[in-house]
């Protein structure tokens, strides 16, 4: 069986699905793979352009209707999570717009949460891709901005400046895991599918397990840093027992981000 699957191009997708992608022993599945910004795979799979991704968790109530929830290969932990960058030591201007990597991705909404529970408003939003948020922060055509990906272990090199951890201040609000990132899969397909996927990517994440080292050519021409420390930073970082199985901590904490969700959708 012939599958479209959406994936980032970041060393903790790559490092999960690279076995899966150049096809594990004994396969049914063959794979025609899209490398995209999250954001975009999230409108993607809005528009029910995959049959396989991997999404933003706050992006999932809005795609229910047409796809499934894998139990794995997605990025759910503990010290994780986004971080929310100024190019001075300021805290965070409510006077200067935030600039965020895609409106649909679980940063915006974990912004969201911190600044209605932190903050005396709501500041201006703004959007682009995850490495454009970056760089508009080094170039300082913003003043502050929310950072995913390999960004998260750079920033003190580039002489940034951090004004929250937004994964410390959800752990810290709700005592549980921060929901990333999770695998998708369309309704259309039967159970027995779906399973047969889910059996895939654990295979897949268990060969990743087994080599001798983390990082490979394929997971060094697909990220977006040329550093091996940061690539091992994040995939260690990202990669984590969550993706091997949610479980129920995974669950409890993927609920409590779309309880946010749907009642502060704006």
């Amino acid at each position: 069986m012939r599958l479209k699957i959406g994936l980032s191009p970041c060393p903790n997708d790559t490092y999960i699905y690279e076995a899966l992608l150049k096809g594990l022993p004994n396969s049914s599945f063959t794979w025609d793979v899209c490398f995209a910004d999250v954001q975009t795979l999230n409108e993607m799979v809005r528009r029910e352009e995959l049959d396989v991704a991997k999404v933003s968790c706050g992006v999932v109530p809005s795609i229910i209707d047409n796809y499934n929830i894998l139990s794995c290969g997605g990025a759910i932990g503990y010290s994780c999570g986004p971080l929310l960058l100024g190019t001075s030591k300021n805290d965070c201007d409510l006077s200067q717009p935030v600039l965020l990597p895609g409106k649909d991705t679980t940063a915006a909404l974990l912004f969201r949460f911190f600044a209605e529970k932190n903050l005396k408003k709501v500041p201006f939003l703004e959007y682009a891709f995850f490495d454009e948020v970056y760089r508009f922060l080094l170039e300082k055509k913003y003043s502050q901005g929310v950072v995913i990906h390999e960004h998260r272990f750079t920033w003190k090199r580039d002489g940034l400046f951090l004004i929250q951890d937004l994964g410390d201040f959800w752990e810290q609000q709700t005592g549980i895991p921060v929901p990333l990132g999770i695998a998708v899969m369309k309704k259309s397909f039967s159970t027995d599918c779906k399973e047969a996927v889910e059996a895939e990517i654990r295979k897949s994440i268990l060969a990743a397990q087994e080599r001798k080292t983390s990082i490979t050519p394929f997971i060094r021409e697909k990220a977006q840093i040329d550093d091996d420390s940061v690539m091992e930073a994040h995939i260690r970082t990202f990669v984590t027992d969550f993706s091997y199985d949610i479980g129920e901590k995974g669950m409890i904490a993927l609920r409590k981000l779309w309880d946010f969700s749907t009642t502060n959708s704006h």
